[in-house]
Parts: structure tokens; C-alpha cells; sequence
């Protein structure tokens, strides 16, 4: 097993302040509930525990707390605007064509009208038919069985978004998380 001494990144992360360190959290998922459990188990020996951690607070979050979370992320295929994590997540609806572009669009608010939050997939690596097949999908969804699906969504981003930022902090000089 590898030590966060090993890992810059991660001895980065567990030594910052507690501000720093919670704004970082805050980019990864934005629940202050998850951010919050997170830097309270500092310091993290292994990328993996900081995963481990992580799956934790997902699996703890309140129906508020995933709307928190959920409330960070944009609609597919509308990523924020000079936000290069959610154009890089949602990468595959960059190519796709209007008429996709446009499907997606109606689904993205069908979804948010039935469900009342965006729709929330682990967009990294899908194609935007993959992602419109899925919205078609998880719409005729119970809203308890989108909320466990939008909860393991959230967790597979996050544990991606935690790998970046670990990578992030190994390569960044000295300074805050």
C-alpha cells in the first residue's frame, strides 16, 4: 500500500488548510455535506481511502443534500460556459449533431420537469447518443429508484473529479489546495 507521503497530490491535499482544502472539495461535488465529511477524515493514507471516503458521503447524502450536489452540475450538452471539467465531462456531445443537440435539449427538460433536478450521468467517455439513450431511459423512472441512480452517478464523478484533483496537487508548486 502506497502512503500519502508517496503520492504529493494527496499529502498536499491532507496538509492544506481547511478552507483550502473544502474549496477543492467544493469543485469536486457540491454538497457541503460531502465536502465536509471528506475533510473531516483527513489525513487520507491512499488515494483509495480518500475513494472510500468518498463513496461514504455519497451513500450518506440526504434527498437535500443530492439536490446540493446535483445543483453543481450543468444539463448535458450545456456545459458552463469557461468551465473546462463539465466541457471535458460532457466531451462526447461536443461532435454530436444538432438534431442530437436539440433531442437532448427537450429530454434535459422532460427529465427536469418529471424529476424536478438536471439530469445527472457520468457523462466521461459517452457518446451523446449513449447519454440520450439513457436520459430516454431512467425518465419513466420511480423518483426514488433516479434518486439511488442519480447517487451512483454522482459517485463515479466524484471519484473521478477526487483523481484529478490528486493529480492536480502532484504536479501544482507549493500553494493551497
Amino acid at each position: 500500500m502506497t502512503s500519502s507521503t508517496s503520492i504529493p497530490g494527496l499529502a498536499r491535499f491532507n496538509t492544506s488548510a481547511d478552507s483550502d482544502a473544502l474549496a477543492a472539495l467544493h469543485e469536486v461535488c457540491a454538497s457541503s455535506a460531502w465536502g465536509n465529511r471528506l475533510l473531516a477524515q483527513r489525513p487520507y493514507a491512499t488515494t483509495e481511502a480518500l475513494f472510500l471516503a468518498s463513496d461514504a458521503a455519497t451513500a450518506e447524502l440526504t434527498a437535500g443534500d443530492l439536490a446540493e450536489a446535483m445543483a453543481g452540475h450543468p444539463p448535458i450538452g450545456r456545459p458552463k460556459p469557461g468551465d473546462p471539467t463539465s466541457a471535458r465531462e460532457q466531451s462526447g456531445m461536443a461532435g454530436a449533431s444538432e438534431a442530437l443537440k436539440a433531442e437532448m435539449l427537450e429530454l434535459n427538460l422532460a427529465y427536469q420537469e418529471r424529476f424536478g433536478h438536471v439530469f445527472l450521468i457520468c457523462a466521461t467517455g459517452r457518446t451523446g447518443g449513449q447519454m440520450r439513450d439513457a436520459v430516454r431511459e431512467r425518465i419513466g423512472n420511480s423518483p426514488e429508484q433516479e434518486r439511488e441512480i442519480v447517487r451512483t452517478e454522482l459517485g463515479k464523478i466524484n471519484r473521478i473529479r477526487l483523481a484529478r484533483l490528486v493529480e492536480r496537487l502532484e504536479h501544482q508548486e507549493e500553494g493551497p489546495a
